[in-house]
């Protein structure tokens, strides 16, 4: 299995229903929603389009009650999978007790995700979690957690291959500053063969995650995905070679119908656009491409931008064309 990783800011529905059109396959995960959100706020958090499936809710929380409440509304609402945040290492995760501080209390989350299940028991609970916090950072600490965890019921487990540090490091530093220990997640698929153990960190092409499958059961991708979102066109194909590649021109026509559906319910052009910055990453014409959409996206009013960043890759693909048909031509007249 392959996955899109929940990003916060990111992963939002939008972003969702563009990756959908790329991949048919992967599993695609909400940004973080904590339980008080979804239980006291305004808005309907768990809104989703049905083209998302399948789609996976991730929660923050740490009181069992609110978590069991939360996923039982997960599973009214059709959700694929229900996931528990025990990575996010930020201060504001932290203060609310919940994310990569929680790996400190594997009795409590076993208790967490015994209450999912028992309250959403059609859907598979699952966990993301460390390999560790601070400076318990070795194998023995990592199963010291995952037992209680699996012990609970718990089926499927996402382990991002760092440790995190609680203090002293940004979100973004504790994304990249800790070492990856890809080993330390094989050994607990060896350990926990019953068990699905999901890799993530540090996997940025279709190839690398296929290494990885030869030794876990899932591969999560995440700002690789989101950077060059075209990656995920390899996906469906990796699982069954007889699924034809998207092509850019029929999602982007999908993209225009859903923007203006999006502008006509009083959505803004850039809430969806900003997700397909970077459709042609690597490609002819993909600087004018980001261009185009980063400067006149945000204040748009309808979908002008995008027909105009396009007009600029066909422009650009055909100064491309012409280019290496006149290298072909001199190539050929040097022979002769």
């Amino acid at each position: 299995m392959i996955s899109v990783a929940p990003m916060l800011d990111w992963t939002d529905r939008h972003c969702r229903f563009f990756h959908r059109q790329i991949s048919q396959t992967a599993l695609l995960y909400t940004e973080m929603v904590t339980t008080g959100a979804i239980l006291h706020g305004k808005q309907d958090f768990l809104a989703y389009h049905e083209a998302e499936h399948p789609v996976a809710l991730q929660l923050g929380g740490s009181d069992p009650a609110d978590l069991a409440a939360c996923a039982k509304l997960a599973e009214m609402r059709g959700y694929d999978e229900i996931n528990l945040n025990v990575g996010c290492p930020s201060d504001r995760v932290q203060n609310g007790r919940f994310g990569a501080c929680l790996m400190a209390e594997p009795a409590l989350v076993a208790d967490c995700v015994k209450a999912m299940q028992d309250s959403a028991p059609e859907t598979p609970v699952t966990v993301k979690t460390r390999l560790g916090i601070d400076e318990y950072d070795s194998y023995e600490f990592l199963q010291a957690f995952l037992q209680p965890v699996v012990d609970a019921g718990c089926k499927r487990i996402i382990l991002h291959a760092r440790k995190a540090w609680l203090s002293g490091l940004s979100p973004k530093q504790n994304r990249e500053i800790p070492p990856l220990n890809y080993q330390r997640v094989y050994q607990a698929k060896r350990d926990y063969p019953n068990i699905q153990i999901h890799l993530n960190g540090g996997v940025d092409t279709i190839a690398a995650a296929q290494a990885h499958l030869q030794h876990v059961d899932g591969v999560m991708i995440g700002r690789a995905a989101y950077s060059n979102p075209w990656i995920l066109a390899d996906v469906d194909s990796l699982f069954d070679e007889s699924v034809m590649t998207p092509n850019k021109e029929s999602v982007i026509e999908t993209m225009v119908l859903y923007i203006e559906e999006h502008i006509r319910n009083g959505g803004r052009f850039w809430h969806v656009a900003r997700h397909m910055i970077g459709l042609y990453q690597n490609c002819p014409g993909a600087r004018q491409w980001r261009r185009t959409l980063s400067e006149q996206g945000p204040k748009a009013t309808d979908i002008s931008p995008l027909l105009q960043a396009l007009q600029v890759i066909h422009d650009e693909a055909r100064r491309f064309d012409e280019h290496q048909a006149l290298l072909a031509a001199e190539k050929n007249e040097v022979k002769v």
